[in-house]
């Protein structure tokens, strides 16, 4: 199934970051050369992007809630224990950020639970390992569309 570009390129990046595989790898399951994904490598800078993303959804879930934290337990120690508009809106901005992580499921995150299966699935049936990535694959890309 041939994916555009753009697709490719992405799915390409997620496997990158997500780790474990080598660029002929990436290459051999996007469907473009080695040449390419080293080029996209080097282009848009994904060894920096994979060094940024070691902030985990877990540690800045973290920290929005130690924000919100902190803005509430302010506006407690107060005598007038209401937030002025200024905090309001933080709090919302703060809560509908924890939402968002708590309960969207990006391309990345699906890649990095597929990895995760085929790596526990490999050991014990190779063929097996082998079908799933592939299936995962055609997942991934319909996730994408």
């Amino acid at each position: 199934m041939a994916l555009l570009k753009k697709q490719e390129k992405e799915f390409a990046k997620s496997l990158y970051i997500g780790g474990g595989l080598t660029q002929k790898e990436i290459a051999e399951r996007v469907f473009v050369t080695e040449k390419t994904i080293a080029s996209w490598i080097k282009k848009d800078k994904w060894d920096s992007l994979k060094k940024s993303l070691l902030t985990t959804k877990q540690n800045q879930l973290a920290f929005l809630y130690d924000q919100l934290d902190f803005l509430n337990t302010d506006i407690a120690d107060r005598d007038f224990k209401v937030a002025v508009n200024k905090e309001a809106d933080t709090i919302i901005k703060l809560t509908a950020a924890i939402n968002r992580l708590e309960t969207e499921t990006s391309i990345g995150d699906t890649v990095e639970v597929a990895r995760n299966f085929i790596e526990f699935v490999r050991p014990q049936d190779l063929e097996l390992a082998k079908t799933i990535t592939n299936l995962f694959d055609v997942f991934i890309t319909a996730k994408m569309k």
